[in-house]
Formats: C-alpha cells, sequence, structure tokens
C-alpha cells in the first residue's frame, strides 16, 4: 500500500487561547512539504484565521497577517510562499474557478483555505483538512486528517504542543 493511499486517523489537539493556536499553526506550518493544500473548516469565530496567522509568521514574521475575506487571497513569504485564501464570501467551486483560484490548488506553494467546503469539487484529493470546533472561552478543538501529504511522526509533535 502507498503513502498516498493510506489516511491515518485524524489527530485532535486543543488550543485554550490564541496565542496557542498561532503556535500550533507555526508548527504546522514547518512540517508541510511544498505544494501542500490545508482545508480549513468550522464556523465563524473558531480560528482559522488564528491558525493560518501562525502559519503565516513562519513564511513572513514581520508582516501583518489578517484574513483575505475582502480581498479574497492573501500571500506571504516567497519560494515557496504561504497563499491564504478566505472563500466565505464565493458562492462555490463554479465561482472560484471563474476566478481564476483553482489554479493556486496546484503550484508548489503551501495554500491554506479557508471555508475550504465552498471548493470542494477543486480541491485535490492530497491534502490535509482542518476542522475547527469552539469549545467556550478562548478554547478550541482541532482535527486534523491526513490526506497523504503529512510527514511520518506529524502528529505526535502536534499533540506535543498542547499537553495539559
Amino acid at each position: 500500500m502507498t503513502r498516498e493511499s493510506v489516511r491515518q486517523s485524524p489527530a485532535v489537539v486543543v488550543t485554550r487561547s490564541a496565542d496557542e493556536t498561532e503556535t500550533l499553526g507555526r508548527a504546522l506550518a514547518a512540517m508541510l512539504p511544498a505544494g501542500s493544500i490545508v482545508a480549513l473548516r468550522g464556523e465563524l469565530a473558531t480560528g482559522k484565521t488564528c491558525l493560518v496567522r501562525g502559519m503565516a509568521r513562519l513564511f513572513a514574521e514581520d508582516e501583518l497577517v489578517h484574513s483575505p475575506t475582502f480581498t479574497l487571497v492573501n500571500e506571504y513569504g516567497h519560494a515557496p510562499s504561504l497563499i491564504h485564501m478566505d472563500l466565505y464570501r464565493l458562492a462555490g467551486a463554479g465561482e472560484i474557478a471563474d476566478l481564476g483560484y483553482a489554479e493556486l490548488f496546484d503550484s508548489e506553494n503551501i495554500c491554506a483555505i479557508e471555508w475550504a467546503e465552498r471548493a470542494e469539487a477543486l480541491l485535490p484529493r492530497r491534502r490535509l483538512d482542518v476542522y475547527l470546533e469552539h469549545l467556550g472561552g478562548d478554547a478550541r478543538r482541532i482535527r486534523f486528517e491526513d490526506h497523504g501529504i503529512m510527514p511520518d511522526g506529524w502528529i505526535d509533535r502536534l499533540r506535543a504542543l498542547s499537553k495539559p
């Protein structure tokens, strides 16, 4: 069986503050191979942008990182860069394709996509799905499902960041 065809069981991490969520994002970004797609899913205010802010700090430490809700796409760093997409305002896969954003899914950059369910039909099979859930206060449950892109040992490294 190839690595691509094996799907590991989900990893669940609980963060207790925005800082912990950002730290988790930075650690995650450091493990992602070039060309990775990170599909972020969760209701409003579950920490999607906070996680990506941490990821972006690895690529562009001094840049102001914010959600691209109105611009749709922000890019941080270079070679590879982090492409941060926010699809909240888009209707679905057809509109995303019409705008040419599906091309961003096929590059050497790392692409983090908020509201990824709106692009489901366009997403590559090989990706990391991230589900964020609000637990009350600043706590978040973050579930990671690898679909063939993450390196060996990644689950243990992420879980080590959220020890009680």
